[in-house]
């Protein structure tokens, strides 16, 4: 697994770099970015948070506009960024050009229908091959916490529910709660993994929560002026599941913050904070 550095700077007194890399899960190269705080080192291998962006997104959304290093490198913190699907000549998108299907809308799933199954491996990419390429190459440990927007924190819920033995906590801001009851998981569940909804199950956090439970801790954030609120991500179903169980869980409701990445920003670090009591204990 070889990987090419195509940029770099240095931030905080740590270093955020962007690489690209011939990916194996999706068929096509791929682009990530890292960022190594400065107590990073072969002899001090330090945990990571990895981060999944939502719809349209890359992996220069939230390093560039989260403001997530200040804290992340006094914490003593890597974040690793993926892009949101694969990308490419060659991998298929929306027929019509949609921004919520296709290109930048992986929806961090494995899909079976033709003609994505090719390429559309992002649940693969995302908890087997990109931990694997970075642990190799960075002066990081395999001690994981997983977190995301929107699409993305829809990715961190799922992922993170069904591996919960890879990561020490799950965090989301906005995210597609609830995707077999929305416009926009359904549109993408539907095109990727068939018309049985019996394997959409496998991509819902709702649905996985009320199954497995959770023996993670769980953070959500969500703006109640996000214009995304009602129709597409549903905290409240979220919410209902996680009244039925014993779990440590909290989903904030914050008044007058929208989807944006203003909202983001505001309450990164302490995100952060709560991923650090798990990952460096």
């Amino acid at each position: 697994m070889t990987i090419e550095n195509i940029s770099q700077a240095k931030v905080h007194g740590g270093w955020h770099k962007q690489y690209t890399h011939d990916s194996k899960a999706l068929g096509c190269n791929m682009r990530f970015a890292i960022f190594l705080p400065p107590q990073a080192s072969s002899d001090n291998p330090v945990p990571v948070l990895y981060w999944l962006s939502g719809l349209t997104c890359t992996d220069e959304n939230f390093m560039q506009k989260a403001a997530a290093f200040e804290s992340a490198a006094k914490l003593g913190i890597a974040i690793v960024a993926p892009d949101t699907s694969p990308r490419g000549d060659g991998v298929p998108d929306d027929p019509d050009g949609a921004y919520d299907f296709g290109l930048g809308a992986g929806f961090y799933l494995n899909a079976t229908q033709k003609p994505w199954k090719q390429h559309y491996q992002m649940y693969s990419y995302v908890v087997d091959e990109l931990p694997a390429l970075i642990e190799k190459h960075f002066p990081v440990s395999d001690v994981r916490s997983i977190s995301g927007h929107s699409m993305g924190g829809h990715g961190a819920l799922t992922i993170g529910l069904k591996n919960q033995d890879s990561y020490r906590s799950i965090s989301a801001f906005s995210p597609i709660t609830n995707p077999m009851e929305c416009p926009w998981g359904i549109k993408a569940l539907s095109n990727y993994l068939g018309e049985d909804k019996v394997s959409w199950e496998e991509y819902d956090a709702c649905r996985l929560l009320a199954k497995h439970g959770s023996k993670l801790p769980i953070l959500v954030d969500q703006g109640d002026a996000d214009g995304f609120l009602e129709q597409e991500l549903k905290p409240n179903h979220l919410i209902d599941v996680a009244a039925q169980q014993s779990l440590d869980f909290e989903l904030r409701m914050q008044t007058g913050y929208d989807h944006s990445y203003f909202f983001i920003q505001s309450f990164i670090s302490e995100h952060l904070a709560f991923h650090a009591k798990h990952l460096l204990k």
